[in-house]
């Protein structure tokens, strides 16, 4: 498939195949493609839980406002971000960038400088809301590698993030789940799999300026 016809073949999933298992290939790809996707100044303040346990994807439903997509799923993805940034975090950033490019401290410092301090004036929302936005590129990046994959993906903004932290023991790691993406694949009777996409006209959203 090109990359359209694999735009079109994606769907938010409603019923999964409980019966098939993605590849150890394909989650080793989806781990990647997230490791991968672009980040505000590359600091990647997001983490990503991969579960593969049916009874804790069981556990998961209740705080999932009932989506059984949840249970039946052949893995479960779930988006967290960091809940603050620390001068330590952007040091450990650029000791990557210093051991991965060898760029001197000359280059790095001032740069390094103005991300502490504007770090340091903005709030705890501000941080966490800005964090938040790095998880919506994430998964943005995740649904359109999976449908290159062929891998059924359905994402979820329902669930109760509180009880997750409780059930995973997120409070401990300091880091609150966004987003939740079961993926897998279709159920032969899922009734969304056959109905046709619904979108816009390209020419009612996209302004060309020449």
């Amino acid at each position: 498939m090109d990359i359209l016809k694999s735009l079109q073949w994606r769907y938010a999933t409603k019923k999964f195949d409980a019966n098939k298992s993605l590849s150890k290939k394909q989650i080793h790809t989806l781990k990647e493609a997230f490791n991968l996707t672009a980040t505000s100044y590359g600091l990647q303040p997001i983490k990503m839980i991969v579960i593969q346990n049916k009874e804790l994807q069981k556990k998961l439903v209740p705080c999932s406002m009932n989506q059984q997509q949840v249970a039946n799923a052949s893995h479960v993805l779930i988006l967290c971000t960091q809940n603050k940034m620390t001068s330590n975090d952007i040091d450990n950033y650029f000791k990557l960038v210093k051991n991965h490019r060898d760029t001197s401290d000359t280059i790095l410092n001032p740069f390094k400088s103005y991300l502490k301090e504007s770090f340091t004036t903005k709030s705890a929302e501000e941080v966490l809301s800005w964090a938040k936005n790095q998880a919506y590129l994430a998964l943005g990046n995740l649904l359109t590698v999976a449908a290159v994959e062929q891998i059924d993906t359905c994402p979820m903004e329902g669930f109760d993030a509180k009880k997750y932290c409780t059930l995973l023991n997120l409070n401990t790691q300091d880091i609150s789940p966004v987003l939740v993406l079961p993926v897998g694949f279709r159920a032969n009777d899922d009734f969304m799999k056959d109905l046709p996409k619904v979108r816009k006209n390209t020419s009612d959203i996209i302004i060309d300026i020449c």
